[in-house]
């Protein structure tokens, strides 16, 4: 099985607009860049299926219903072409609750309290437990990926092309591999619009970057 975890291409949460706007995460769109990064990311993905000979027969394209990711989505399938496409809940971003649209120092104004006891865990390298106040912690999003695995285990289909969010992808990988907390700490986001590409073949999986931009054509 081959499956292409994707990043949603910049926002306007990424740019920081957001913080004037107010939009709830769910509503939040991709920037003109954004836009851009998911072409030249369609563009890349159909030039690799084609040149690793790649049958599309039985792909699937997962995507996060947020904005964002149904853009992103939208917009690289124009160049790939995968017929069936799936919503699923279980991949949107970490809820932030009340620390989300908000920059940090007002959210260090607005809630003294709730950013104390949550820059206690991230100063004691307990970021992966702890939990936005009226949101999730990474732990949260860890156990409705494991979900998310076992539904793709009983779907069929190969390979999948899964267009969600920074935290949501580490911890797919995470539980795929079995990773522990502290891999899920260390490990930095991936960029907007990044291919990482797990294969697995007679129960041995291998995990790398096919892709982080811009485009660059592959050699036919």
């Amino acid at each position: 099985m081959q499956m292409f975890l994707i990043r949603h291409g910049e926002s306007m949460q990424n740019t920081k607009e957001n913080y004037e706007v107010g939009l709830p995460d769910h509503k939040v769109y991709l920037s003109e860049k954004g836009k851009i990064q998911a072409h030249d990311t369609g563009i890349f993905l159909r030039d690799y299926v084609k040149l690793q000979k790649i049958d599309l027969s039985k792909a699937t394209l997962w995507v996060s219903p947020y904005t964002r990711t149904r853009e992103t989505a939208s917009i690289l399938n124009e160049e790939l072409g995968v017929k069936n496409v799936k919503e699923d809940i279980t991949l949107i971003e970490q809820r932030y609750g009340l620390f989300s649209d908000k920059d940090i120092e007002t959210i260090k104004k607005l809630y003294p309290q709730e950013f104390a006891c949550y820059d206690n865990f991230w100063r004691n390298d307990g970021r992966f437990y702890a939990k936005l106040p009226q949101g999730e912690s990474p732990y949260d999003v860890a156990l409705r990926t494991k979900q998310f695995i076992d539904t793709i285990f009983r779907d069929d289909s190969d390979p999948l092309f899964i267009v969600s969010h920074g935290t949501t992808i580490k911890t797919i990988i995470m539980n795929w591999f079995h990773h522990s907390p502290e891999w899920f700490n260390a490990e930095l986001n991936p960029d907007n619009c990044s291919v990482r590409l797990i294969t697995s073949k007679n129960r041995e999986s291998t995990d790398e970057y096919i892709y982080k931009g811009p485009v660059k054509r592959l050699k036919k």
